[in-house]
């Protein structure tokens, strides 16, 4: 394998070990994916982890101020249009998500949202009904939508849209996950980055509200799994599933009580299931 075959094989490889490195949950759910889809979904989470990087933590660390990340994070958007029409990037990262988004129809009206909500950590640190809800689209919402451009149209001649069903699926299991893992991190965004996303800590919403929104958006995207591809239902069920376990310890744990985990036997074991055909699991309050 030489030249381009050789540098995108490269690019994807690195975007796997972004993954690798950075959710072992995650990285678990994408082996339960068929070929077909695996390796687009990896490219997809790994630009995510690399932008949420700029507006968390790493930038600030290596010494860049806000001006310097958000004009670094600009650069970035800027760099995967480019790779998108032009098919090349000298980011590795950047250069994978290129390649899928061009073979499975991932285009600016699904990138600039993300980017959008990313760009909003670095400028709001509260946010209310009509805020979170925007930054839950562009954050969450989104990826989710692109993961199923992924799951339509990997292998395709074409591109083409997705059923406006599986379409509402994706955007309610997107949001789910974001909400979850604001719940997990309340303590750690209020104290480390003075973030308010869900607005618990100005009381104007209640712990149990923002539980009963998960549930609900889980069940909702659970009714959409069996409408996916065969090779594409196993991994989302298990990333269903572990979700719908963090709600439900989040529900008995008591606020302020350390981050919320599942311990890996129990991870093993939704996943097993997963792999076994059986449905998402009812969401248990």
């Amino acid at each position: 394998m030489t030249g381009l075959a050789l540098y995108d094989k490269t690019a994807r490889d690195a975007a796997d070990i972004v993954i690798a490195r950075y959710s072992t949950s995650f990285a678990l759910a994408c082996r339960l994916l068929g070929p077909r889809p695996r390796t687009h979904v990896r490219t997809i989470y790994a630009l995510v982890r690399v932008a949420d990087e700029i507006v968390d933590g790493p930038a600030v660390a290596a010494g860049l101020s806000v001006p310097e990340a958000e004009a670094m994070l600009d650069e970035l958007e800027a760099e995967t249009y480019r790779a998108i029409a032009q098919g090349f990037s000298a980011n590795l990262v950047v250069h994978a998500f290129a390649l899928t988004a061009r073979e499975c129809g991932i285009g600016e009206d699904l990138v600039a949202p993300f980017f959008a909500s990313m760009r909003t950590d670095l400028s709001t640190s509260t946010h209310d009904d009509a805020s979170h809800d925007d930054y839950v689209y562009g954050s969450a919402e989104v990826v989710g939508l692109m993961c199923l451009q992924v799951f339509v149209n990997a292998g395709e001649p074409r591109p083409r849209p997705a059923d406006a069903r599986l379409v509402d699926g994706a955007r309610r299991l997107g949001a789910a996950f974001q909400d979850v893992n604001f719940l997990r991190d309340l303590d750690h965004d209020a104290f480390a980055l003075g973030r308010d996303y869900l607005g618990i800590g100005s009381g104007t919403v209640s712990r149990d509200a923002v539980l009963d929104r998960i549930d609900a958006d889980l069940a909702a995207a659970a009714a959409t799994v069996p409408h996916l591809p065969k090779d594409c239902r196993r991994a989302v069920t298990a990333a269903h599933d572990l979700f719908s376990e963090l709600s439900r310890r989040l529900r008995a744990a008591e606020p302020g009580s350390g981050r919320v985990r599942v311990p890996d036997p129990v991870k093993a074991r939704l996943a097993a299931r997963a792999w076994l055909g059986f449905s998402p699991r009812k969401v248990l309050s």
